[in-house]
């Protein structure tokens, strides 16, 4: 008789990162996401260049931990945040880290660059909070466990 494996469950808390500018919202977020009772671990920035600091390990971020999910608002100071989803899904080490967006705009033009840049999703605010729980919790359980790399394995370019 032979048994089936079972699958690899990972206890580490998946690490999002959250990309807003506006302090009510990422309150808001992050009341949603500790609510939801899933096992994250979440780092804000303020800005896209931020948010790309941190994504590129430089300067202060340097031993940054690198996201299993990026919580990405779209309306950003400096560099927009379709300009951040860009840069994510180019770049090799970045790319397969699955980007939500998380914005306010219903523009049709929006949400088709959205995609169309490889947005894994899209959700407007503010956060209907069962919507919400349930994104992140799909991803956690399916894209962190089934796709990610293990964390002693680095993404070669």
């Amino acid at each position: 008789m032979t048994s089936l494996a079972k699958p690899h469950v990972d206890l580490r808390p998946a690490h999002i990162l959250l990309v807003e500018d506006q302090d009510a919202d990422a309150e808001l977020a992050q009341i949603s996401l500790s609510r939801a009772k899933l096992n994250i671990d979440l780092f804000r920035v303020k800005d896209g260049e931020e948010a790309l600091r941190y994504l590129k390990h430089e300067q202060e971020y340097e031993d940054a931990k690198l996201p299993s999910l990026i919580l990405l608002d779209l309306n950003l100071p400096g560099i927009s945040g379709l300009d951040v989803l860009n840069e994510v899904k180019q770049d090799p080490k970045l790319l397969m880290i699955p980007v939500a967006v998380l914005t306010n705009s219903a523009v049709e033009e929006d949400i088709v660059k959205s995609y169309s840049r490889h947005a894994n999703c899209y959700l407007r605010k503010p956060i209907d909070f069962e919507g919400f729980k349930t994104v992140v919790a799909s991803l956690k359980n399916f894209w962190f466990t089934l796709v990610t790399l293990p964390s002693d394995i680095t993404a070669q370019p």
